[in-house]
């Protein structure tokens, strides 16, 4: 029997490969530096890659982190914010003597390994790109180091400029020196919130008020004493009703009080002056290049959500990737999802259902329970009308790419990271089941936004270009339909 080859196979036409490191590392916060110090003293070449100081244009697409419009415009400033990140790095010069190969601005937006669906890398490999281009680096060892993201939340007037998250705060006052808000209120009263109530008043920022949706605050005693040593206002029982502004951001927000069954007590409304609005309810682990990379995945409530599963060692499923520090997952002494759970009732009753909730494609809470398609798209059928989650339910078990794919939640820029994890709470408490029973949204590389000049340079391999308009041998593919005859 004659051997065939498929000449439009993609088999063996891998794009190029730039560079290779024996230890490549991703995130050079506390874990990640400590691990590429400790790498490169064991004498193995190490690369250390930090998405940060970011393309200016992220801040206002709000990843990785949710910045809310409050950056000032230092951000649009290079070399000014590449000198902060650096200075807000005191191991920076400890990598460089060790010989780590240390790079600020890169972003890793993609991992590929061999698999059930591809087979012919030569090696392992991570998509990286800075502000000018975009390129392969193939890896012996992979650490990922990626750290957490903001948790997000959504009430009446979450839209605004103004309303960011604790993690965004904290990198914007410390590592970029760049927040542009003068006076914050702070939603969510464990510690992540107190402890961000705190250090933004040590930061010289006005803290109106901490407010929290539970009947005691959760944090630890001492940091809720040196709380109200600050003179920091509390709320406890109450709930965030609206915020109002302007173009130009948040001005006041109305809090209410609520009952014991988390509803908004008549009459009890208030009015707060503020310019920010810090979401501090949690924190959530940074997983999307291991899950891309394809690595097993597991739900803890009390560690932030969906981690991977690793061995004694730090590795993951796959052999040579290896997670550290949030993104491994992030301790807590509350339950997490139980938590949202909570805020989300909560703000069911304070807000009621025509509040966005994916701000990306503009989908309400109503359209996601509704299972409504897009603004611009037909939404009045019949057969439309009589869809709803309750229908999809009885088919079996609630998926969010089948929500997301129906209603385009989750599938803006961000890719979900504003929306994802209240998508779940809801989902959940209208299928009456647990978040951890909420299978994860997928999502595609690039896992950051990239602008389409970083990878105008990237070529596909010879044999790809030669036949890509009859790629896997259909004929006319990818001619338009109006010219078929």
């Amino acid at each position: 029997m004659s051997a065939f080859t498929d000449p439009f196979s993609i088999g063996g036409k891998t794009p190029e490969i730039a560079e290779h490191a024996a230890v490549l590392v991703i995130g050079a916060g506390e874990a990640g530096m400590a691990a590429a110090i400790e790498a490169a003293r064991s004498g193995a070449q190490t690369v250390l890659i930090d998405e940060h100081p970011l393309d200016s244009a992220l801040f206002g697409l709000d990843v990785p982190f949710h910045f809310g419009q409050r950056a000032d415009g230092s951000v649009q400033n290079q070399g000014r914010a590449l000198d902060q990140i650096a200075q807000s790095h005191p191991r920076l010069d400890e990598a460089f003597e060790a010989g780590v190969d240390v790079r600020l601005g890169v972003t890793a937006w993609a991992g590929f390994v061999n698999g059930p669906t591809a087979h012919g890398l030569p090696k392992p490999v991570v998509a990286l790109a800075d502000v000018n281009r975009s390129w392969l680096t193939s890896f012996d060892k992979l650490i990922v180091a990626a750290g957490r993201r903001d948790l997000g939340f959504a009430f009446p007037g979450w839209e605004l400029p103004g309303v960011m998250g604790a993690a965004a705060l904290h990198a914007l006052t410390h590592h970029y020196r760049a927040f542009a808000g003068r006076r914050i209120l702070v939603l969510g009263g464990g510690r992540l919130g107190f402890e961000t109530a705190l250090d933004a008043k040590h930061s010289g920022i006005d803290v109106v008020a901490i407010v929290e949706a539970a009947p005691v605050f959760s944090a630890p005693n001492d940091v809720i004493e040196a709380v109200k040593a600050a003179g920091i206002a509390l709320h406890a029982s109450s709930m965030i009703a609206r915020a109002e502004g302007s173009a130009a951001g948040v001005e006041r927000v109305e809090i209410v009080a609520l009952d014991a069954t988390l509803a908004p007590i008549a009459g009890s409304g208030r009015m707060i002056d503020c310019d920010t609005i810090c979401l501090a309810l949690g924190a959530v682990p940074n997983i999307e290049l291991l899950d891309q990379l394809g690595c097993k995945l597991t739900y803890r409530e009390n560690q932030g959500g969906h981690v991977p599963l690793l061995s004694a060692d730090g590795q993951t499923s796959l052999e040579g990737i290896f997670a550290i520090g949030d993104c491994a997952g992030i301790a807590s002494e509350e339950d997490g999802s139980r938590r949202l759970q909570s805020w989300t009732r909560a703000a069911l009753a304070a807000g009621g259902l025509d509040v966005t909730v994916c701000q990306c494609e503009e989908v309400t809470r109503r359209d996601l329970l509704d299972v409504r398609p897009p603004r611009y798209l037909d939404r009045e059928g019949a057969g439309l009308r009589a869809r709803s989650l309750q229908t999809l339910l009885a088919d079996g078990p609630v998926n969010q790419d089948q929500i997301k794919r129906l209603t385009r939640a989750g599938m803006g820029a961000c890719q979900g990271r504003r929306c994802r994890e209240q998508v779940t709470a809801l989902l959940a408490l209208a299928g009456g089941i647990e978040p951890g029973a909420v299978p994860l949204p997928s999502y595609r590389p690039p896992l950051r936004p990239l602008p389409l000049s970083v990878l105008r340079d990237g070529h596909e391999h010879p044999g790809m270009r030669s036949g890509w308009d009859v790629w896997f041998g259909i004929e006319g593919q990818f001619d338009p339909y109006w010219t078929i005859k």
